[in-house]
């Protein structure tokens, strides 16, 4: 994605966490004096992947752009308890009004890093592309697809919009998958196709009807060897379902090319953070 659309996407994201908190006005933040600064420092409680730097510094920039911000540590940065990560300058309200908005958005995208890095870490020596998918939180695909490349992983489609994925109830609405690869050739030449099977002879349909990527959908161990086997390198493999931890392995070991992980922006955990006054 250009970055000046990303620029963008965190401007309207921010815009819309600051007034869905903020509303008419910070009842409690009014109770300070207009005049009055502070200092914070924002301090990691577990160790994470640093992530959303952008998107907590457009908070305050947002509300105040006096308040000066001077981070210790780098985007996608390794960090550890009791680290001081940036300390903050500025007016006591709009400080107090951000504080919120900017370490909920800081800590849901440290945790998709976090979590990508840890599975990028398990296949890291082998020739395998772990990707994202559409699973994303409402309103976050861009801010987590983002985290998801920070954390060592890499993105499947952003959308509905820019690749085609023919998936079982898309074959069975167009009458096979013959039929649903012709139409996507069709109405949509040029543009990437990838077709869902469940099994060793969808794989050869699929293979005949020119698919450019094939999606194997909760194939064992040896089905996956033998459907790269067959493919032979004339379409991309990717597996999916029922992914973990403790299977990744030993699917990438078959030669696949891709293994797409519904867990890198679902099962998310947010990180620990604070953000304390001096």
């Amino acid at each position: 994605m250009r970055l000046e659309a990303l620029d963008r996407a965190i401007r309207e994201l921010v815009r819309r966490t600051l007034e869905e908190d903020v509303g008419s006005g910070d009842l409690t933040a009014d109770l300070i004096p207009q005049a009055a600064r502070a200092r914070a420092r924002l301090v990691a409680r577990e160790p994470a992947v640093l992530c959303g730097i952008a998107w907590f510094d457009t908070v305050f920039e947002e509300l105040d752009p006096e308040i000066s911000i001077d981070w210790r540590c780098r985007e996608g940065e390794d960090i550890e308890p009791g680290q001081v990560l940036c300390r903050l300058e500025g007016p006591a309200r709009p400080l107090l009004t951000g504080e919120r908005s900017a370490l909920n958005l800081l800590q849901t995208l440290s945790g998709t890093a976090t979590t990508a890095r840890e599975y990028a870490r398990l296949v890291a020596d082998l020739p395998v592309r772990l990707l994202d998918t559409r699973k994303t939180l409402p309103g976050l695909r861009l801010a987590q697809k983002h985290a998801v490349r920070v954390g060592g992983c890499h993105n499947h489609r952003l959308g509905l919009f820019d690749a085609i994925l023919i998936k079982e109830n898309h074959i069975q609405a167009c009458g096979g998958i013959r039929q649903a690869v012709e139409a996507a050739r069709a109405r949509h030449p040029g543009v990437s196709i990838e077709i869902e099977v469940e099994n060793l002879d969808e794989l050869r349909e699929a293979l005949a009807a020119g698919a450019d990527r094939i999606l194997l959908d909760n194939f064992d161990l040896d089905a996956l060897r033998e459907a790269v086997r067959i493919t032979g390198g004339h379409a991309r493999l990717e597996a999916s379902g029922n992914i973990t931890r403790d299977n990744l392995r030993e699917i990438a070991k078959t030669g696949i090319d891709d293994i797409s992980l519904g867990a890198l922006t679902k099962h998310l955990r947010a990180i620990d953070f604070s953000l304390r006054f001096d």
